[in-house]
């Protein structure tokens, strides 16, 4: 089973989900960002791979606008070379508008995972060669101020259905990848990968998050990233 399909049928089994306030919005990338999504997939997802980056869901200035896991702007389209057409969500909050690759505004966990990876690896194709980064949820929550609600805070009615989805959906993943460690990018992926993963044995570890909310990583999440991923036995240049 390819990427493209797996995405298409996880987008298909969290369109049929409803959740409660304080979300009043969702939106599903896979959905109405399905060009750059699937040309990101077809592009770079070809396996084997041997470290798949997961995180937990589309930030509301990243993928919820390109399609793409961490996908600030500016580099899904100059690093990575993916652009493509984004339509708008069925229903969208009007504090957070999508406007896709017309947006104008950066994302900053985006500009620090992929510009590590740009910095480091020096182009795309010999990042991709060994790695792999997806999201572990296909959603973006909003609540009615516009803020942005993660899927561990969602009601566990909620997330056990959503969960069940996604945890599907990151097996396939590693079944397609075959990556010889998936590591968690923020405890939460972490948790849920070992959830999803516990039949693979497949070796899973974390690293910080890029979130500018994280005050550590704020102190130079490239250069901890890379400490981490040498300290998990990753060579990375």
């Amino acid at each position: 089973m390819s990427l493209v399909d797996i995405s298409r049928t996880l987008c298909k089994a969290v369109k049929e989900l409803d959740f409660s306030a304080p979300v009043t919005h969702v939106y599903n990338p896979l959905e109405y960002a399905r060009a750059p999504h699937e040309a990101y997939l077809t592009r770079y997802g070809q396996g084997p791979k041997e470290v798949l980056l997961v995180g937990m869901n589309p930030g509301p200035f990243g993928m919820a606008q390109t399609g793409v896991p961490f996908g600030d702007i500016a580099l899904v389209r100059d690093f990575l070379g993916i652009q493509g057409k984004v339509k708008r969500p069925a229903s969208e909050h009007p504090a957070r508008p999508v406007l896709g690759f017309e947006l104008g505004r950066g994302e900053v966990s985006g500009q620090r995972l992929w510009g590590w990876a740009r910095d480091t690896f020096a182009t795309s194709d010999r990042f991709f060669s060994r790695f792999f980064v997806a999201n572990y949820c296909p959603l973006a929550f909003l609540e009615a101020s516009g803020k942005n609600r993660t899927p561990d805070k969602l009601p566990k009615a909620e997330q056990a259905a959503l969960f069940a989805a996604c945890d599907r959906a990151l097996s396939e993943i590693v079944e397609e990848l075959r990556p010889e460690l998936v590591v968690g990018v923020g405890a939460f992926a972490e948790k849920r990968a070992r959830v999803a993963l516990a039949k693979h044995g497949t070796k899973i570890a974390t690293i910080l998050h890029p979130s500018p909310a994280s005050p550590k990583a704020n102190q130079g999440w490239s250069l901890l990233a890379t400490k981490e991923l040498k300290q998990l036995g990753v060579t990375v240049p």
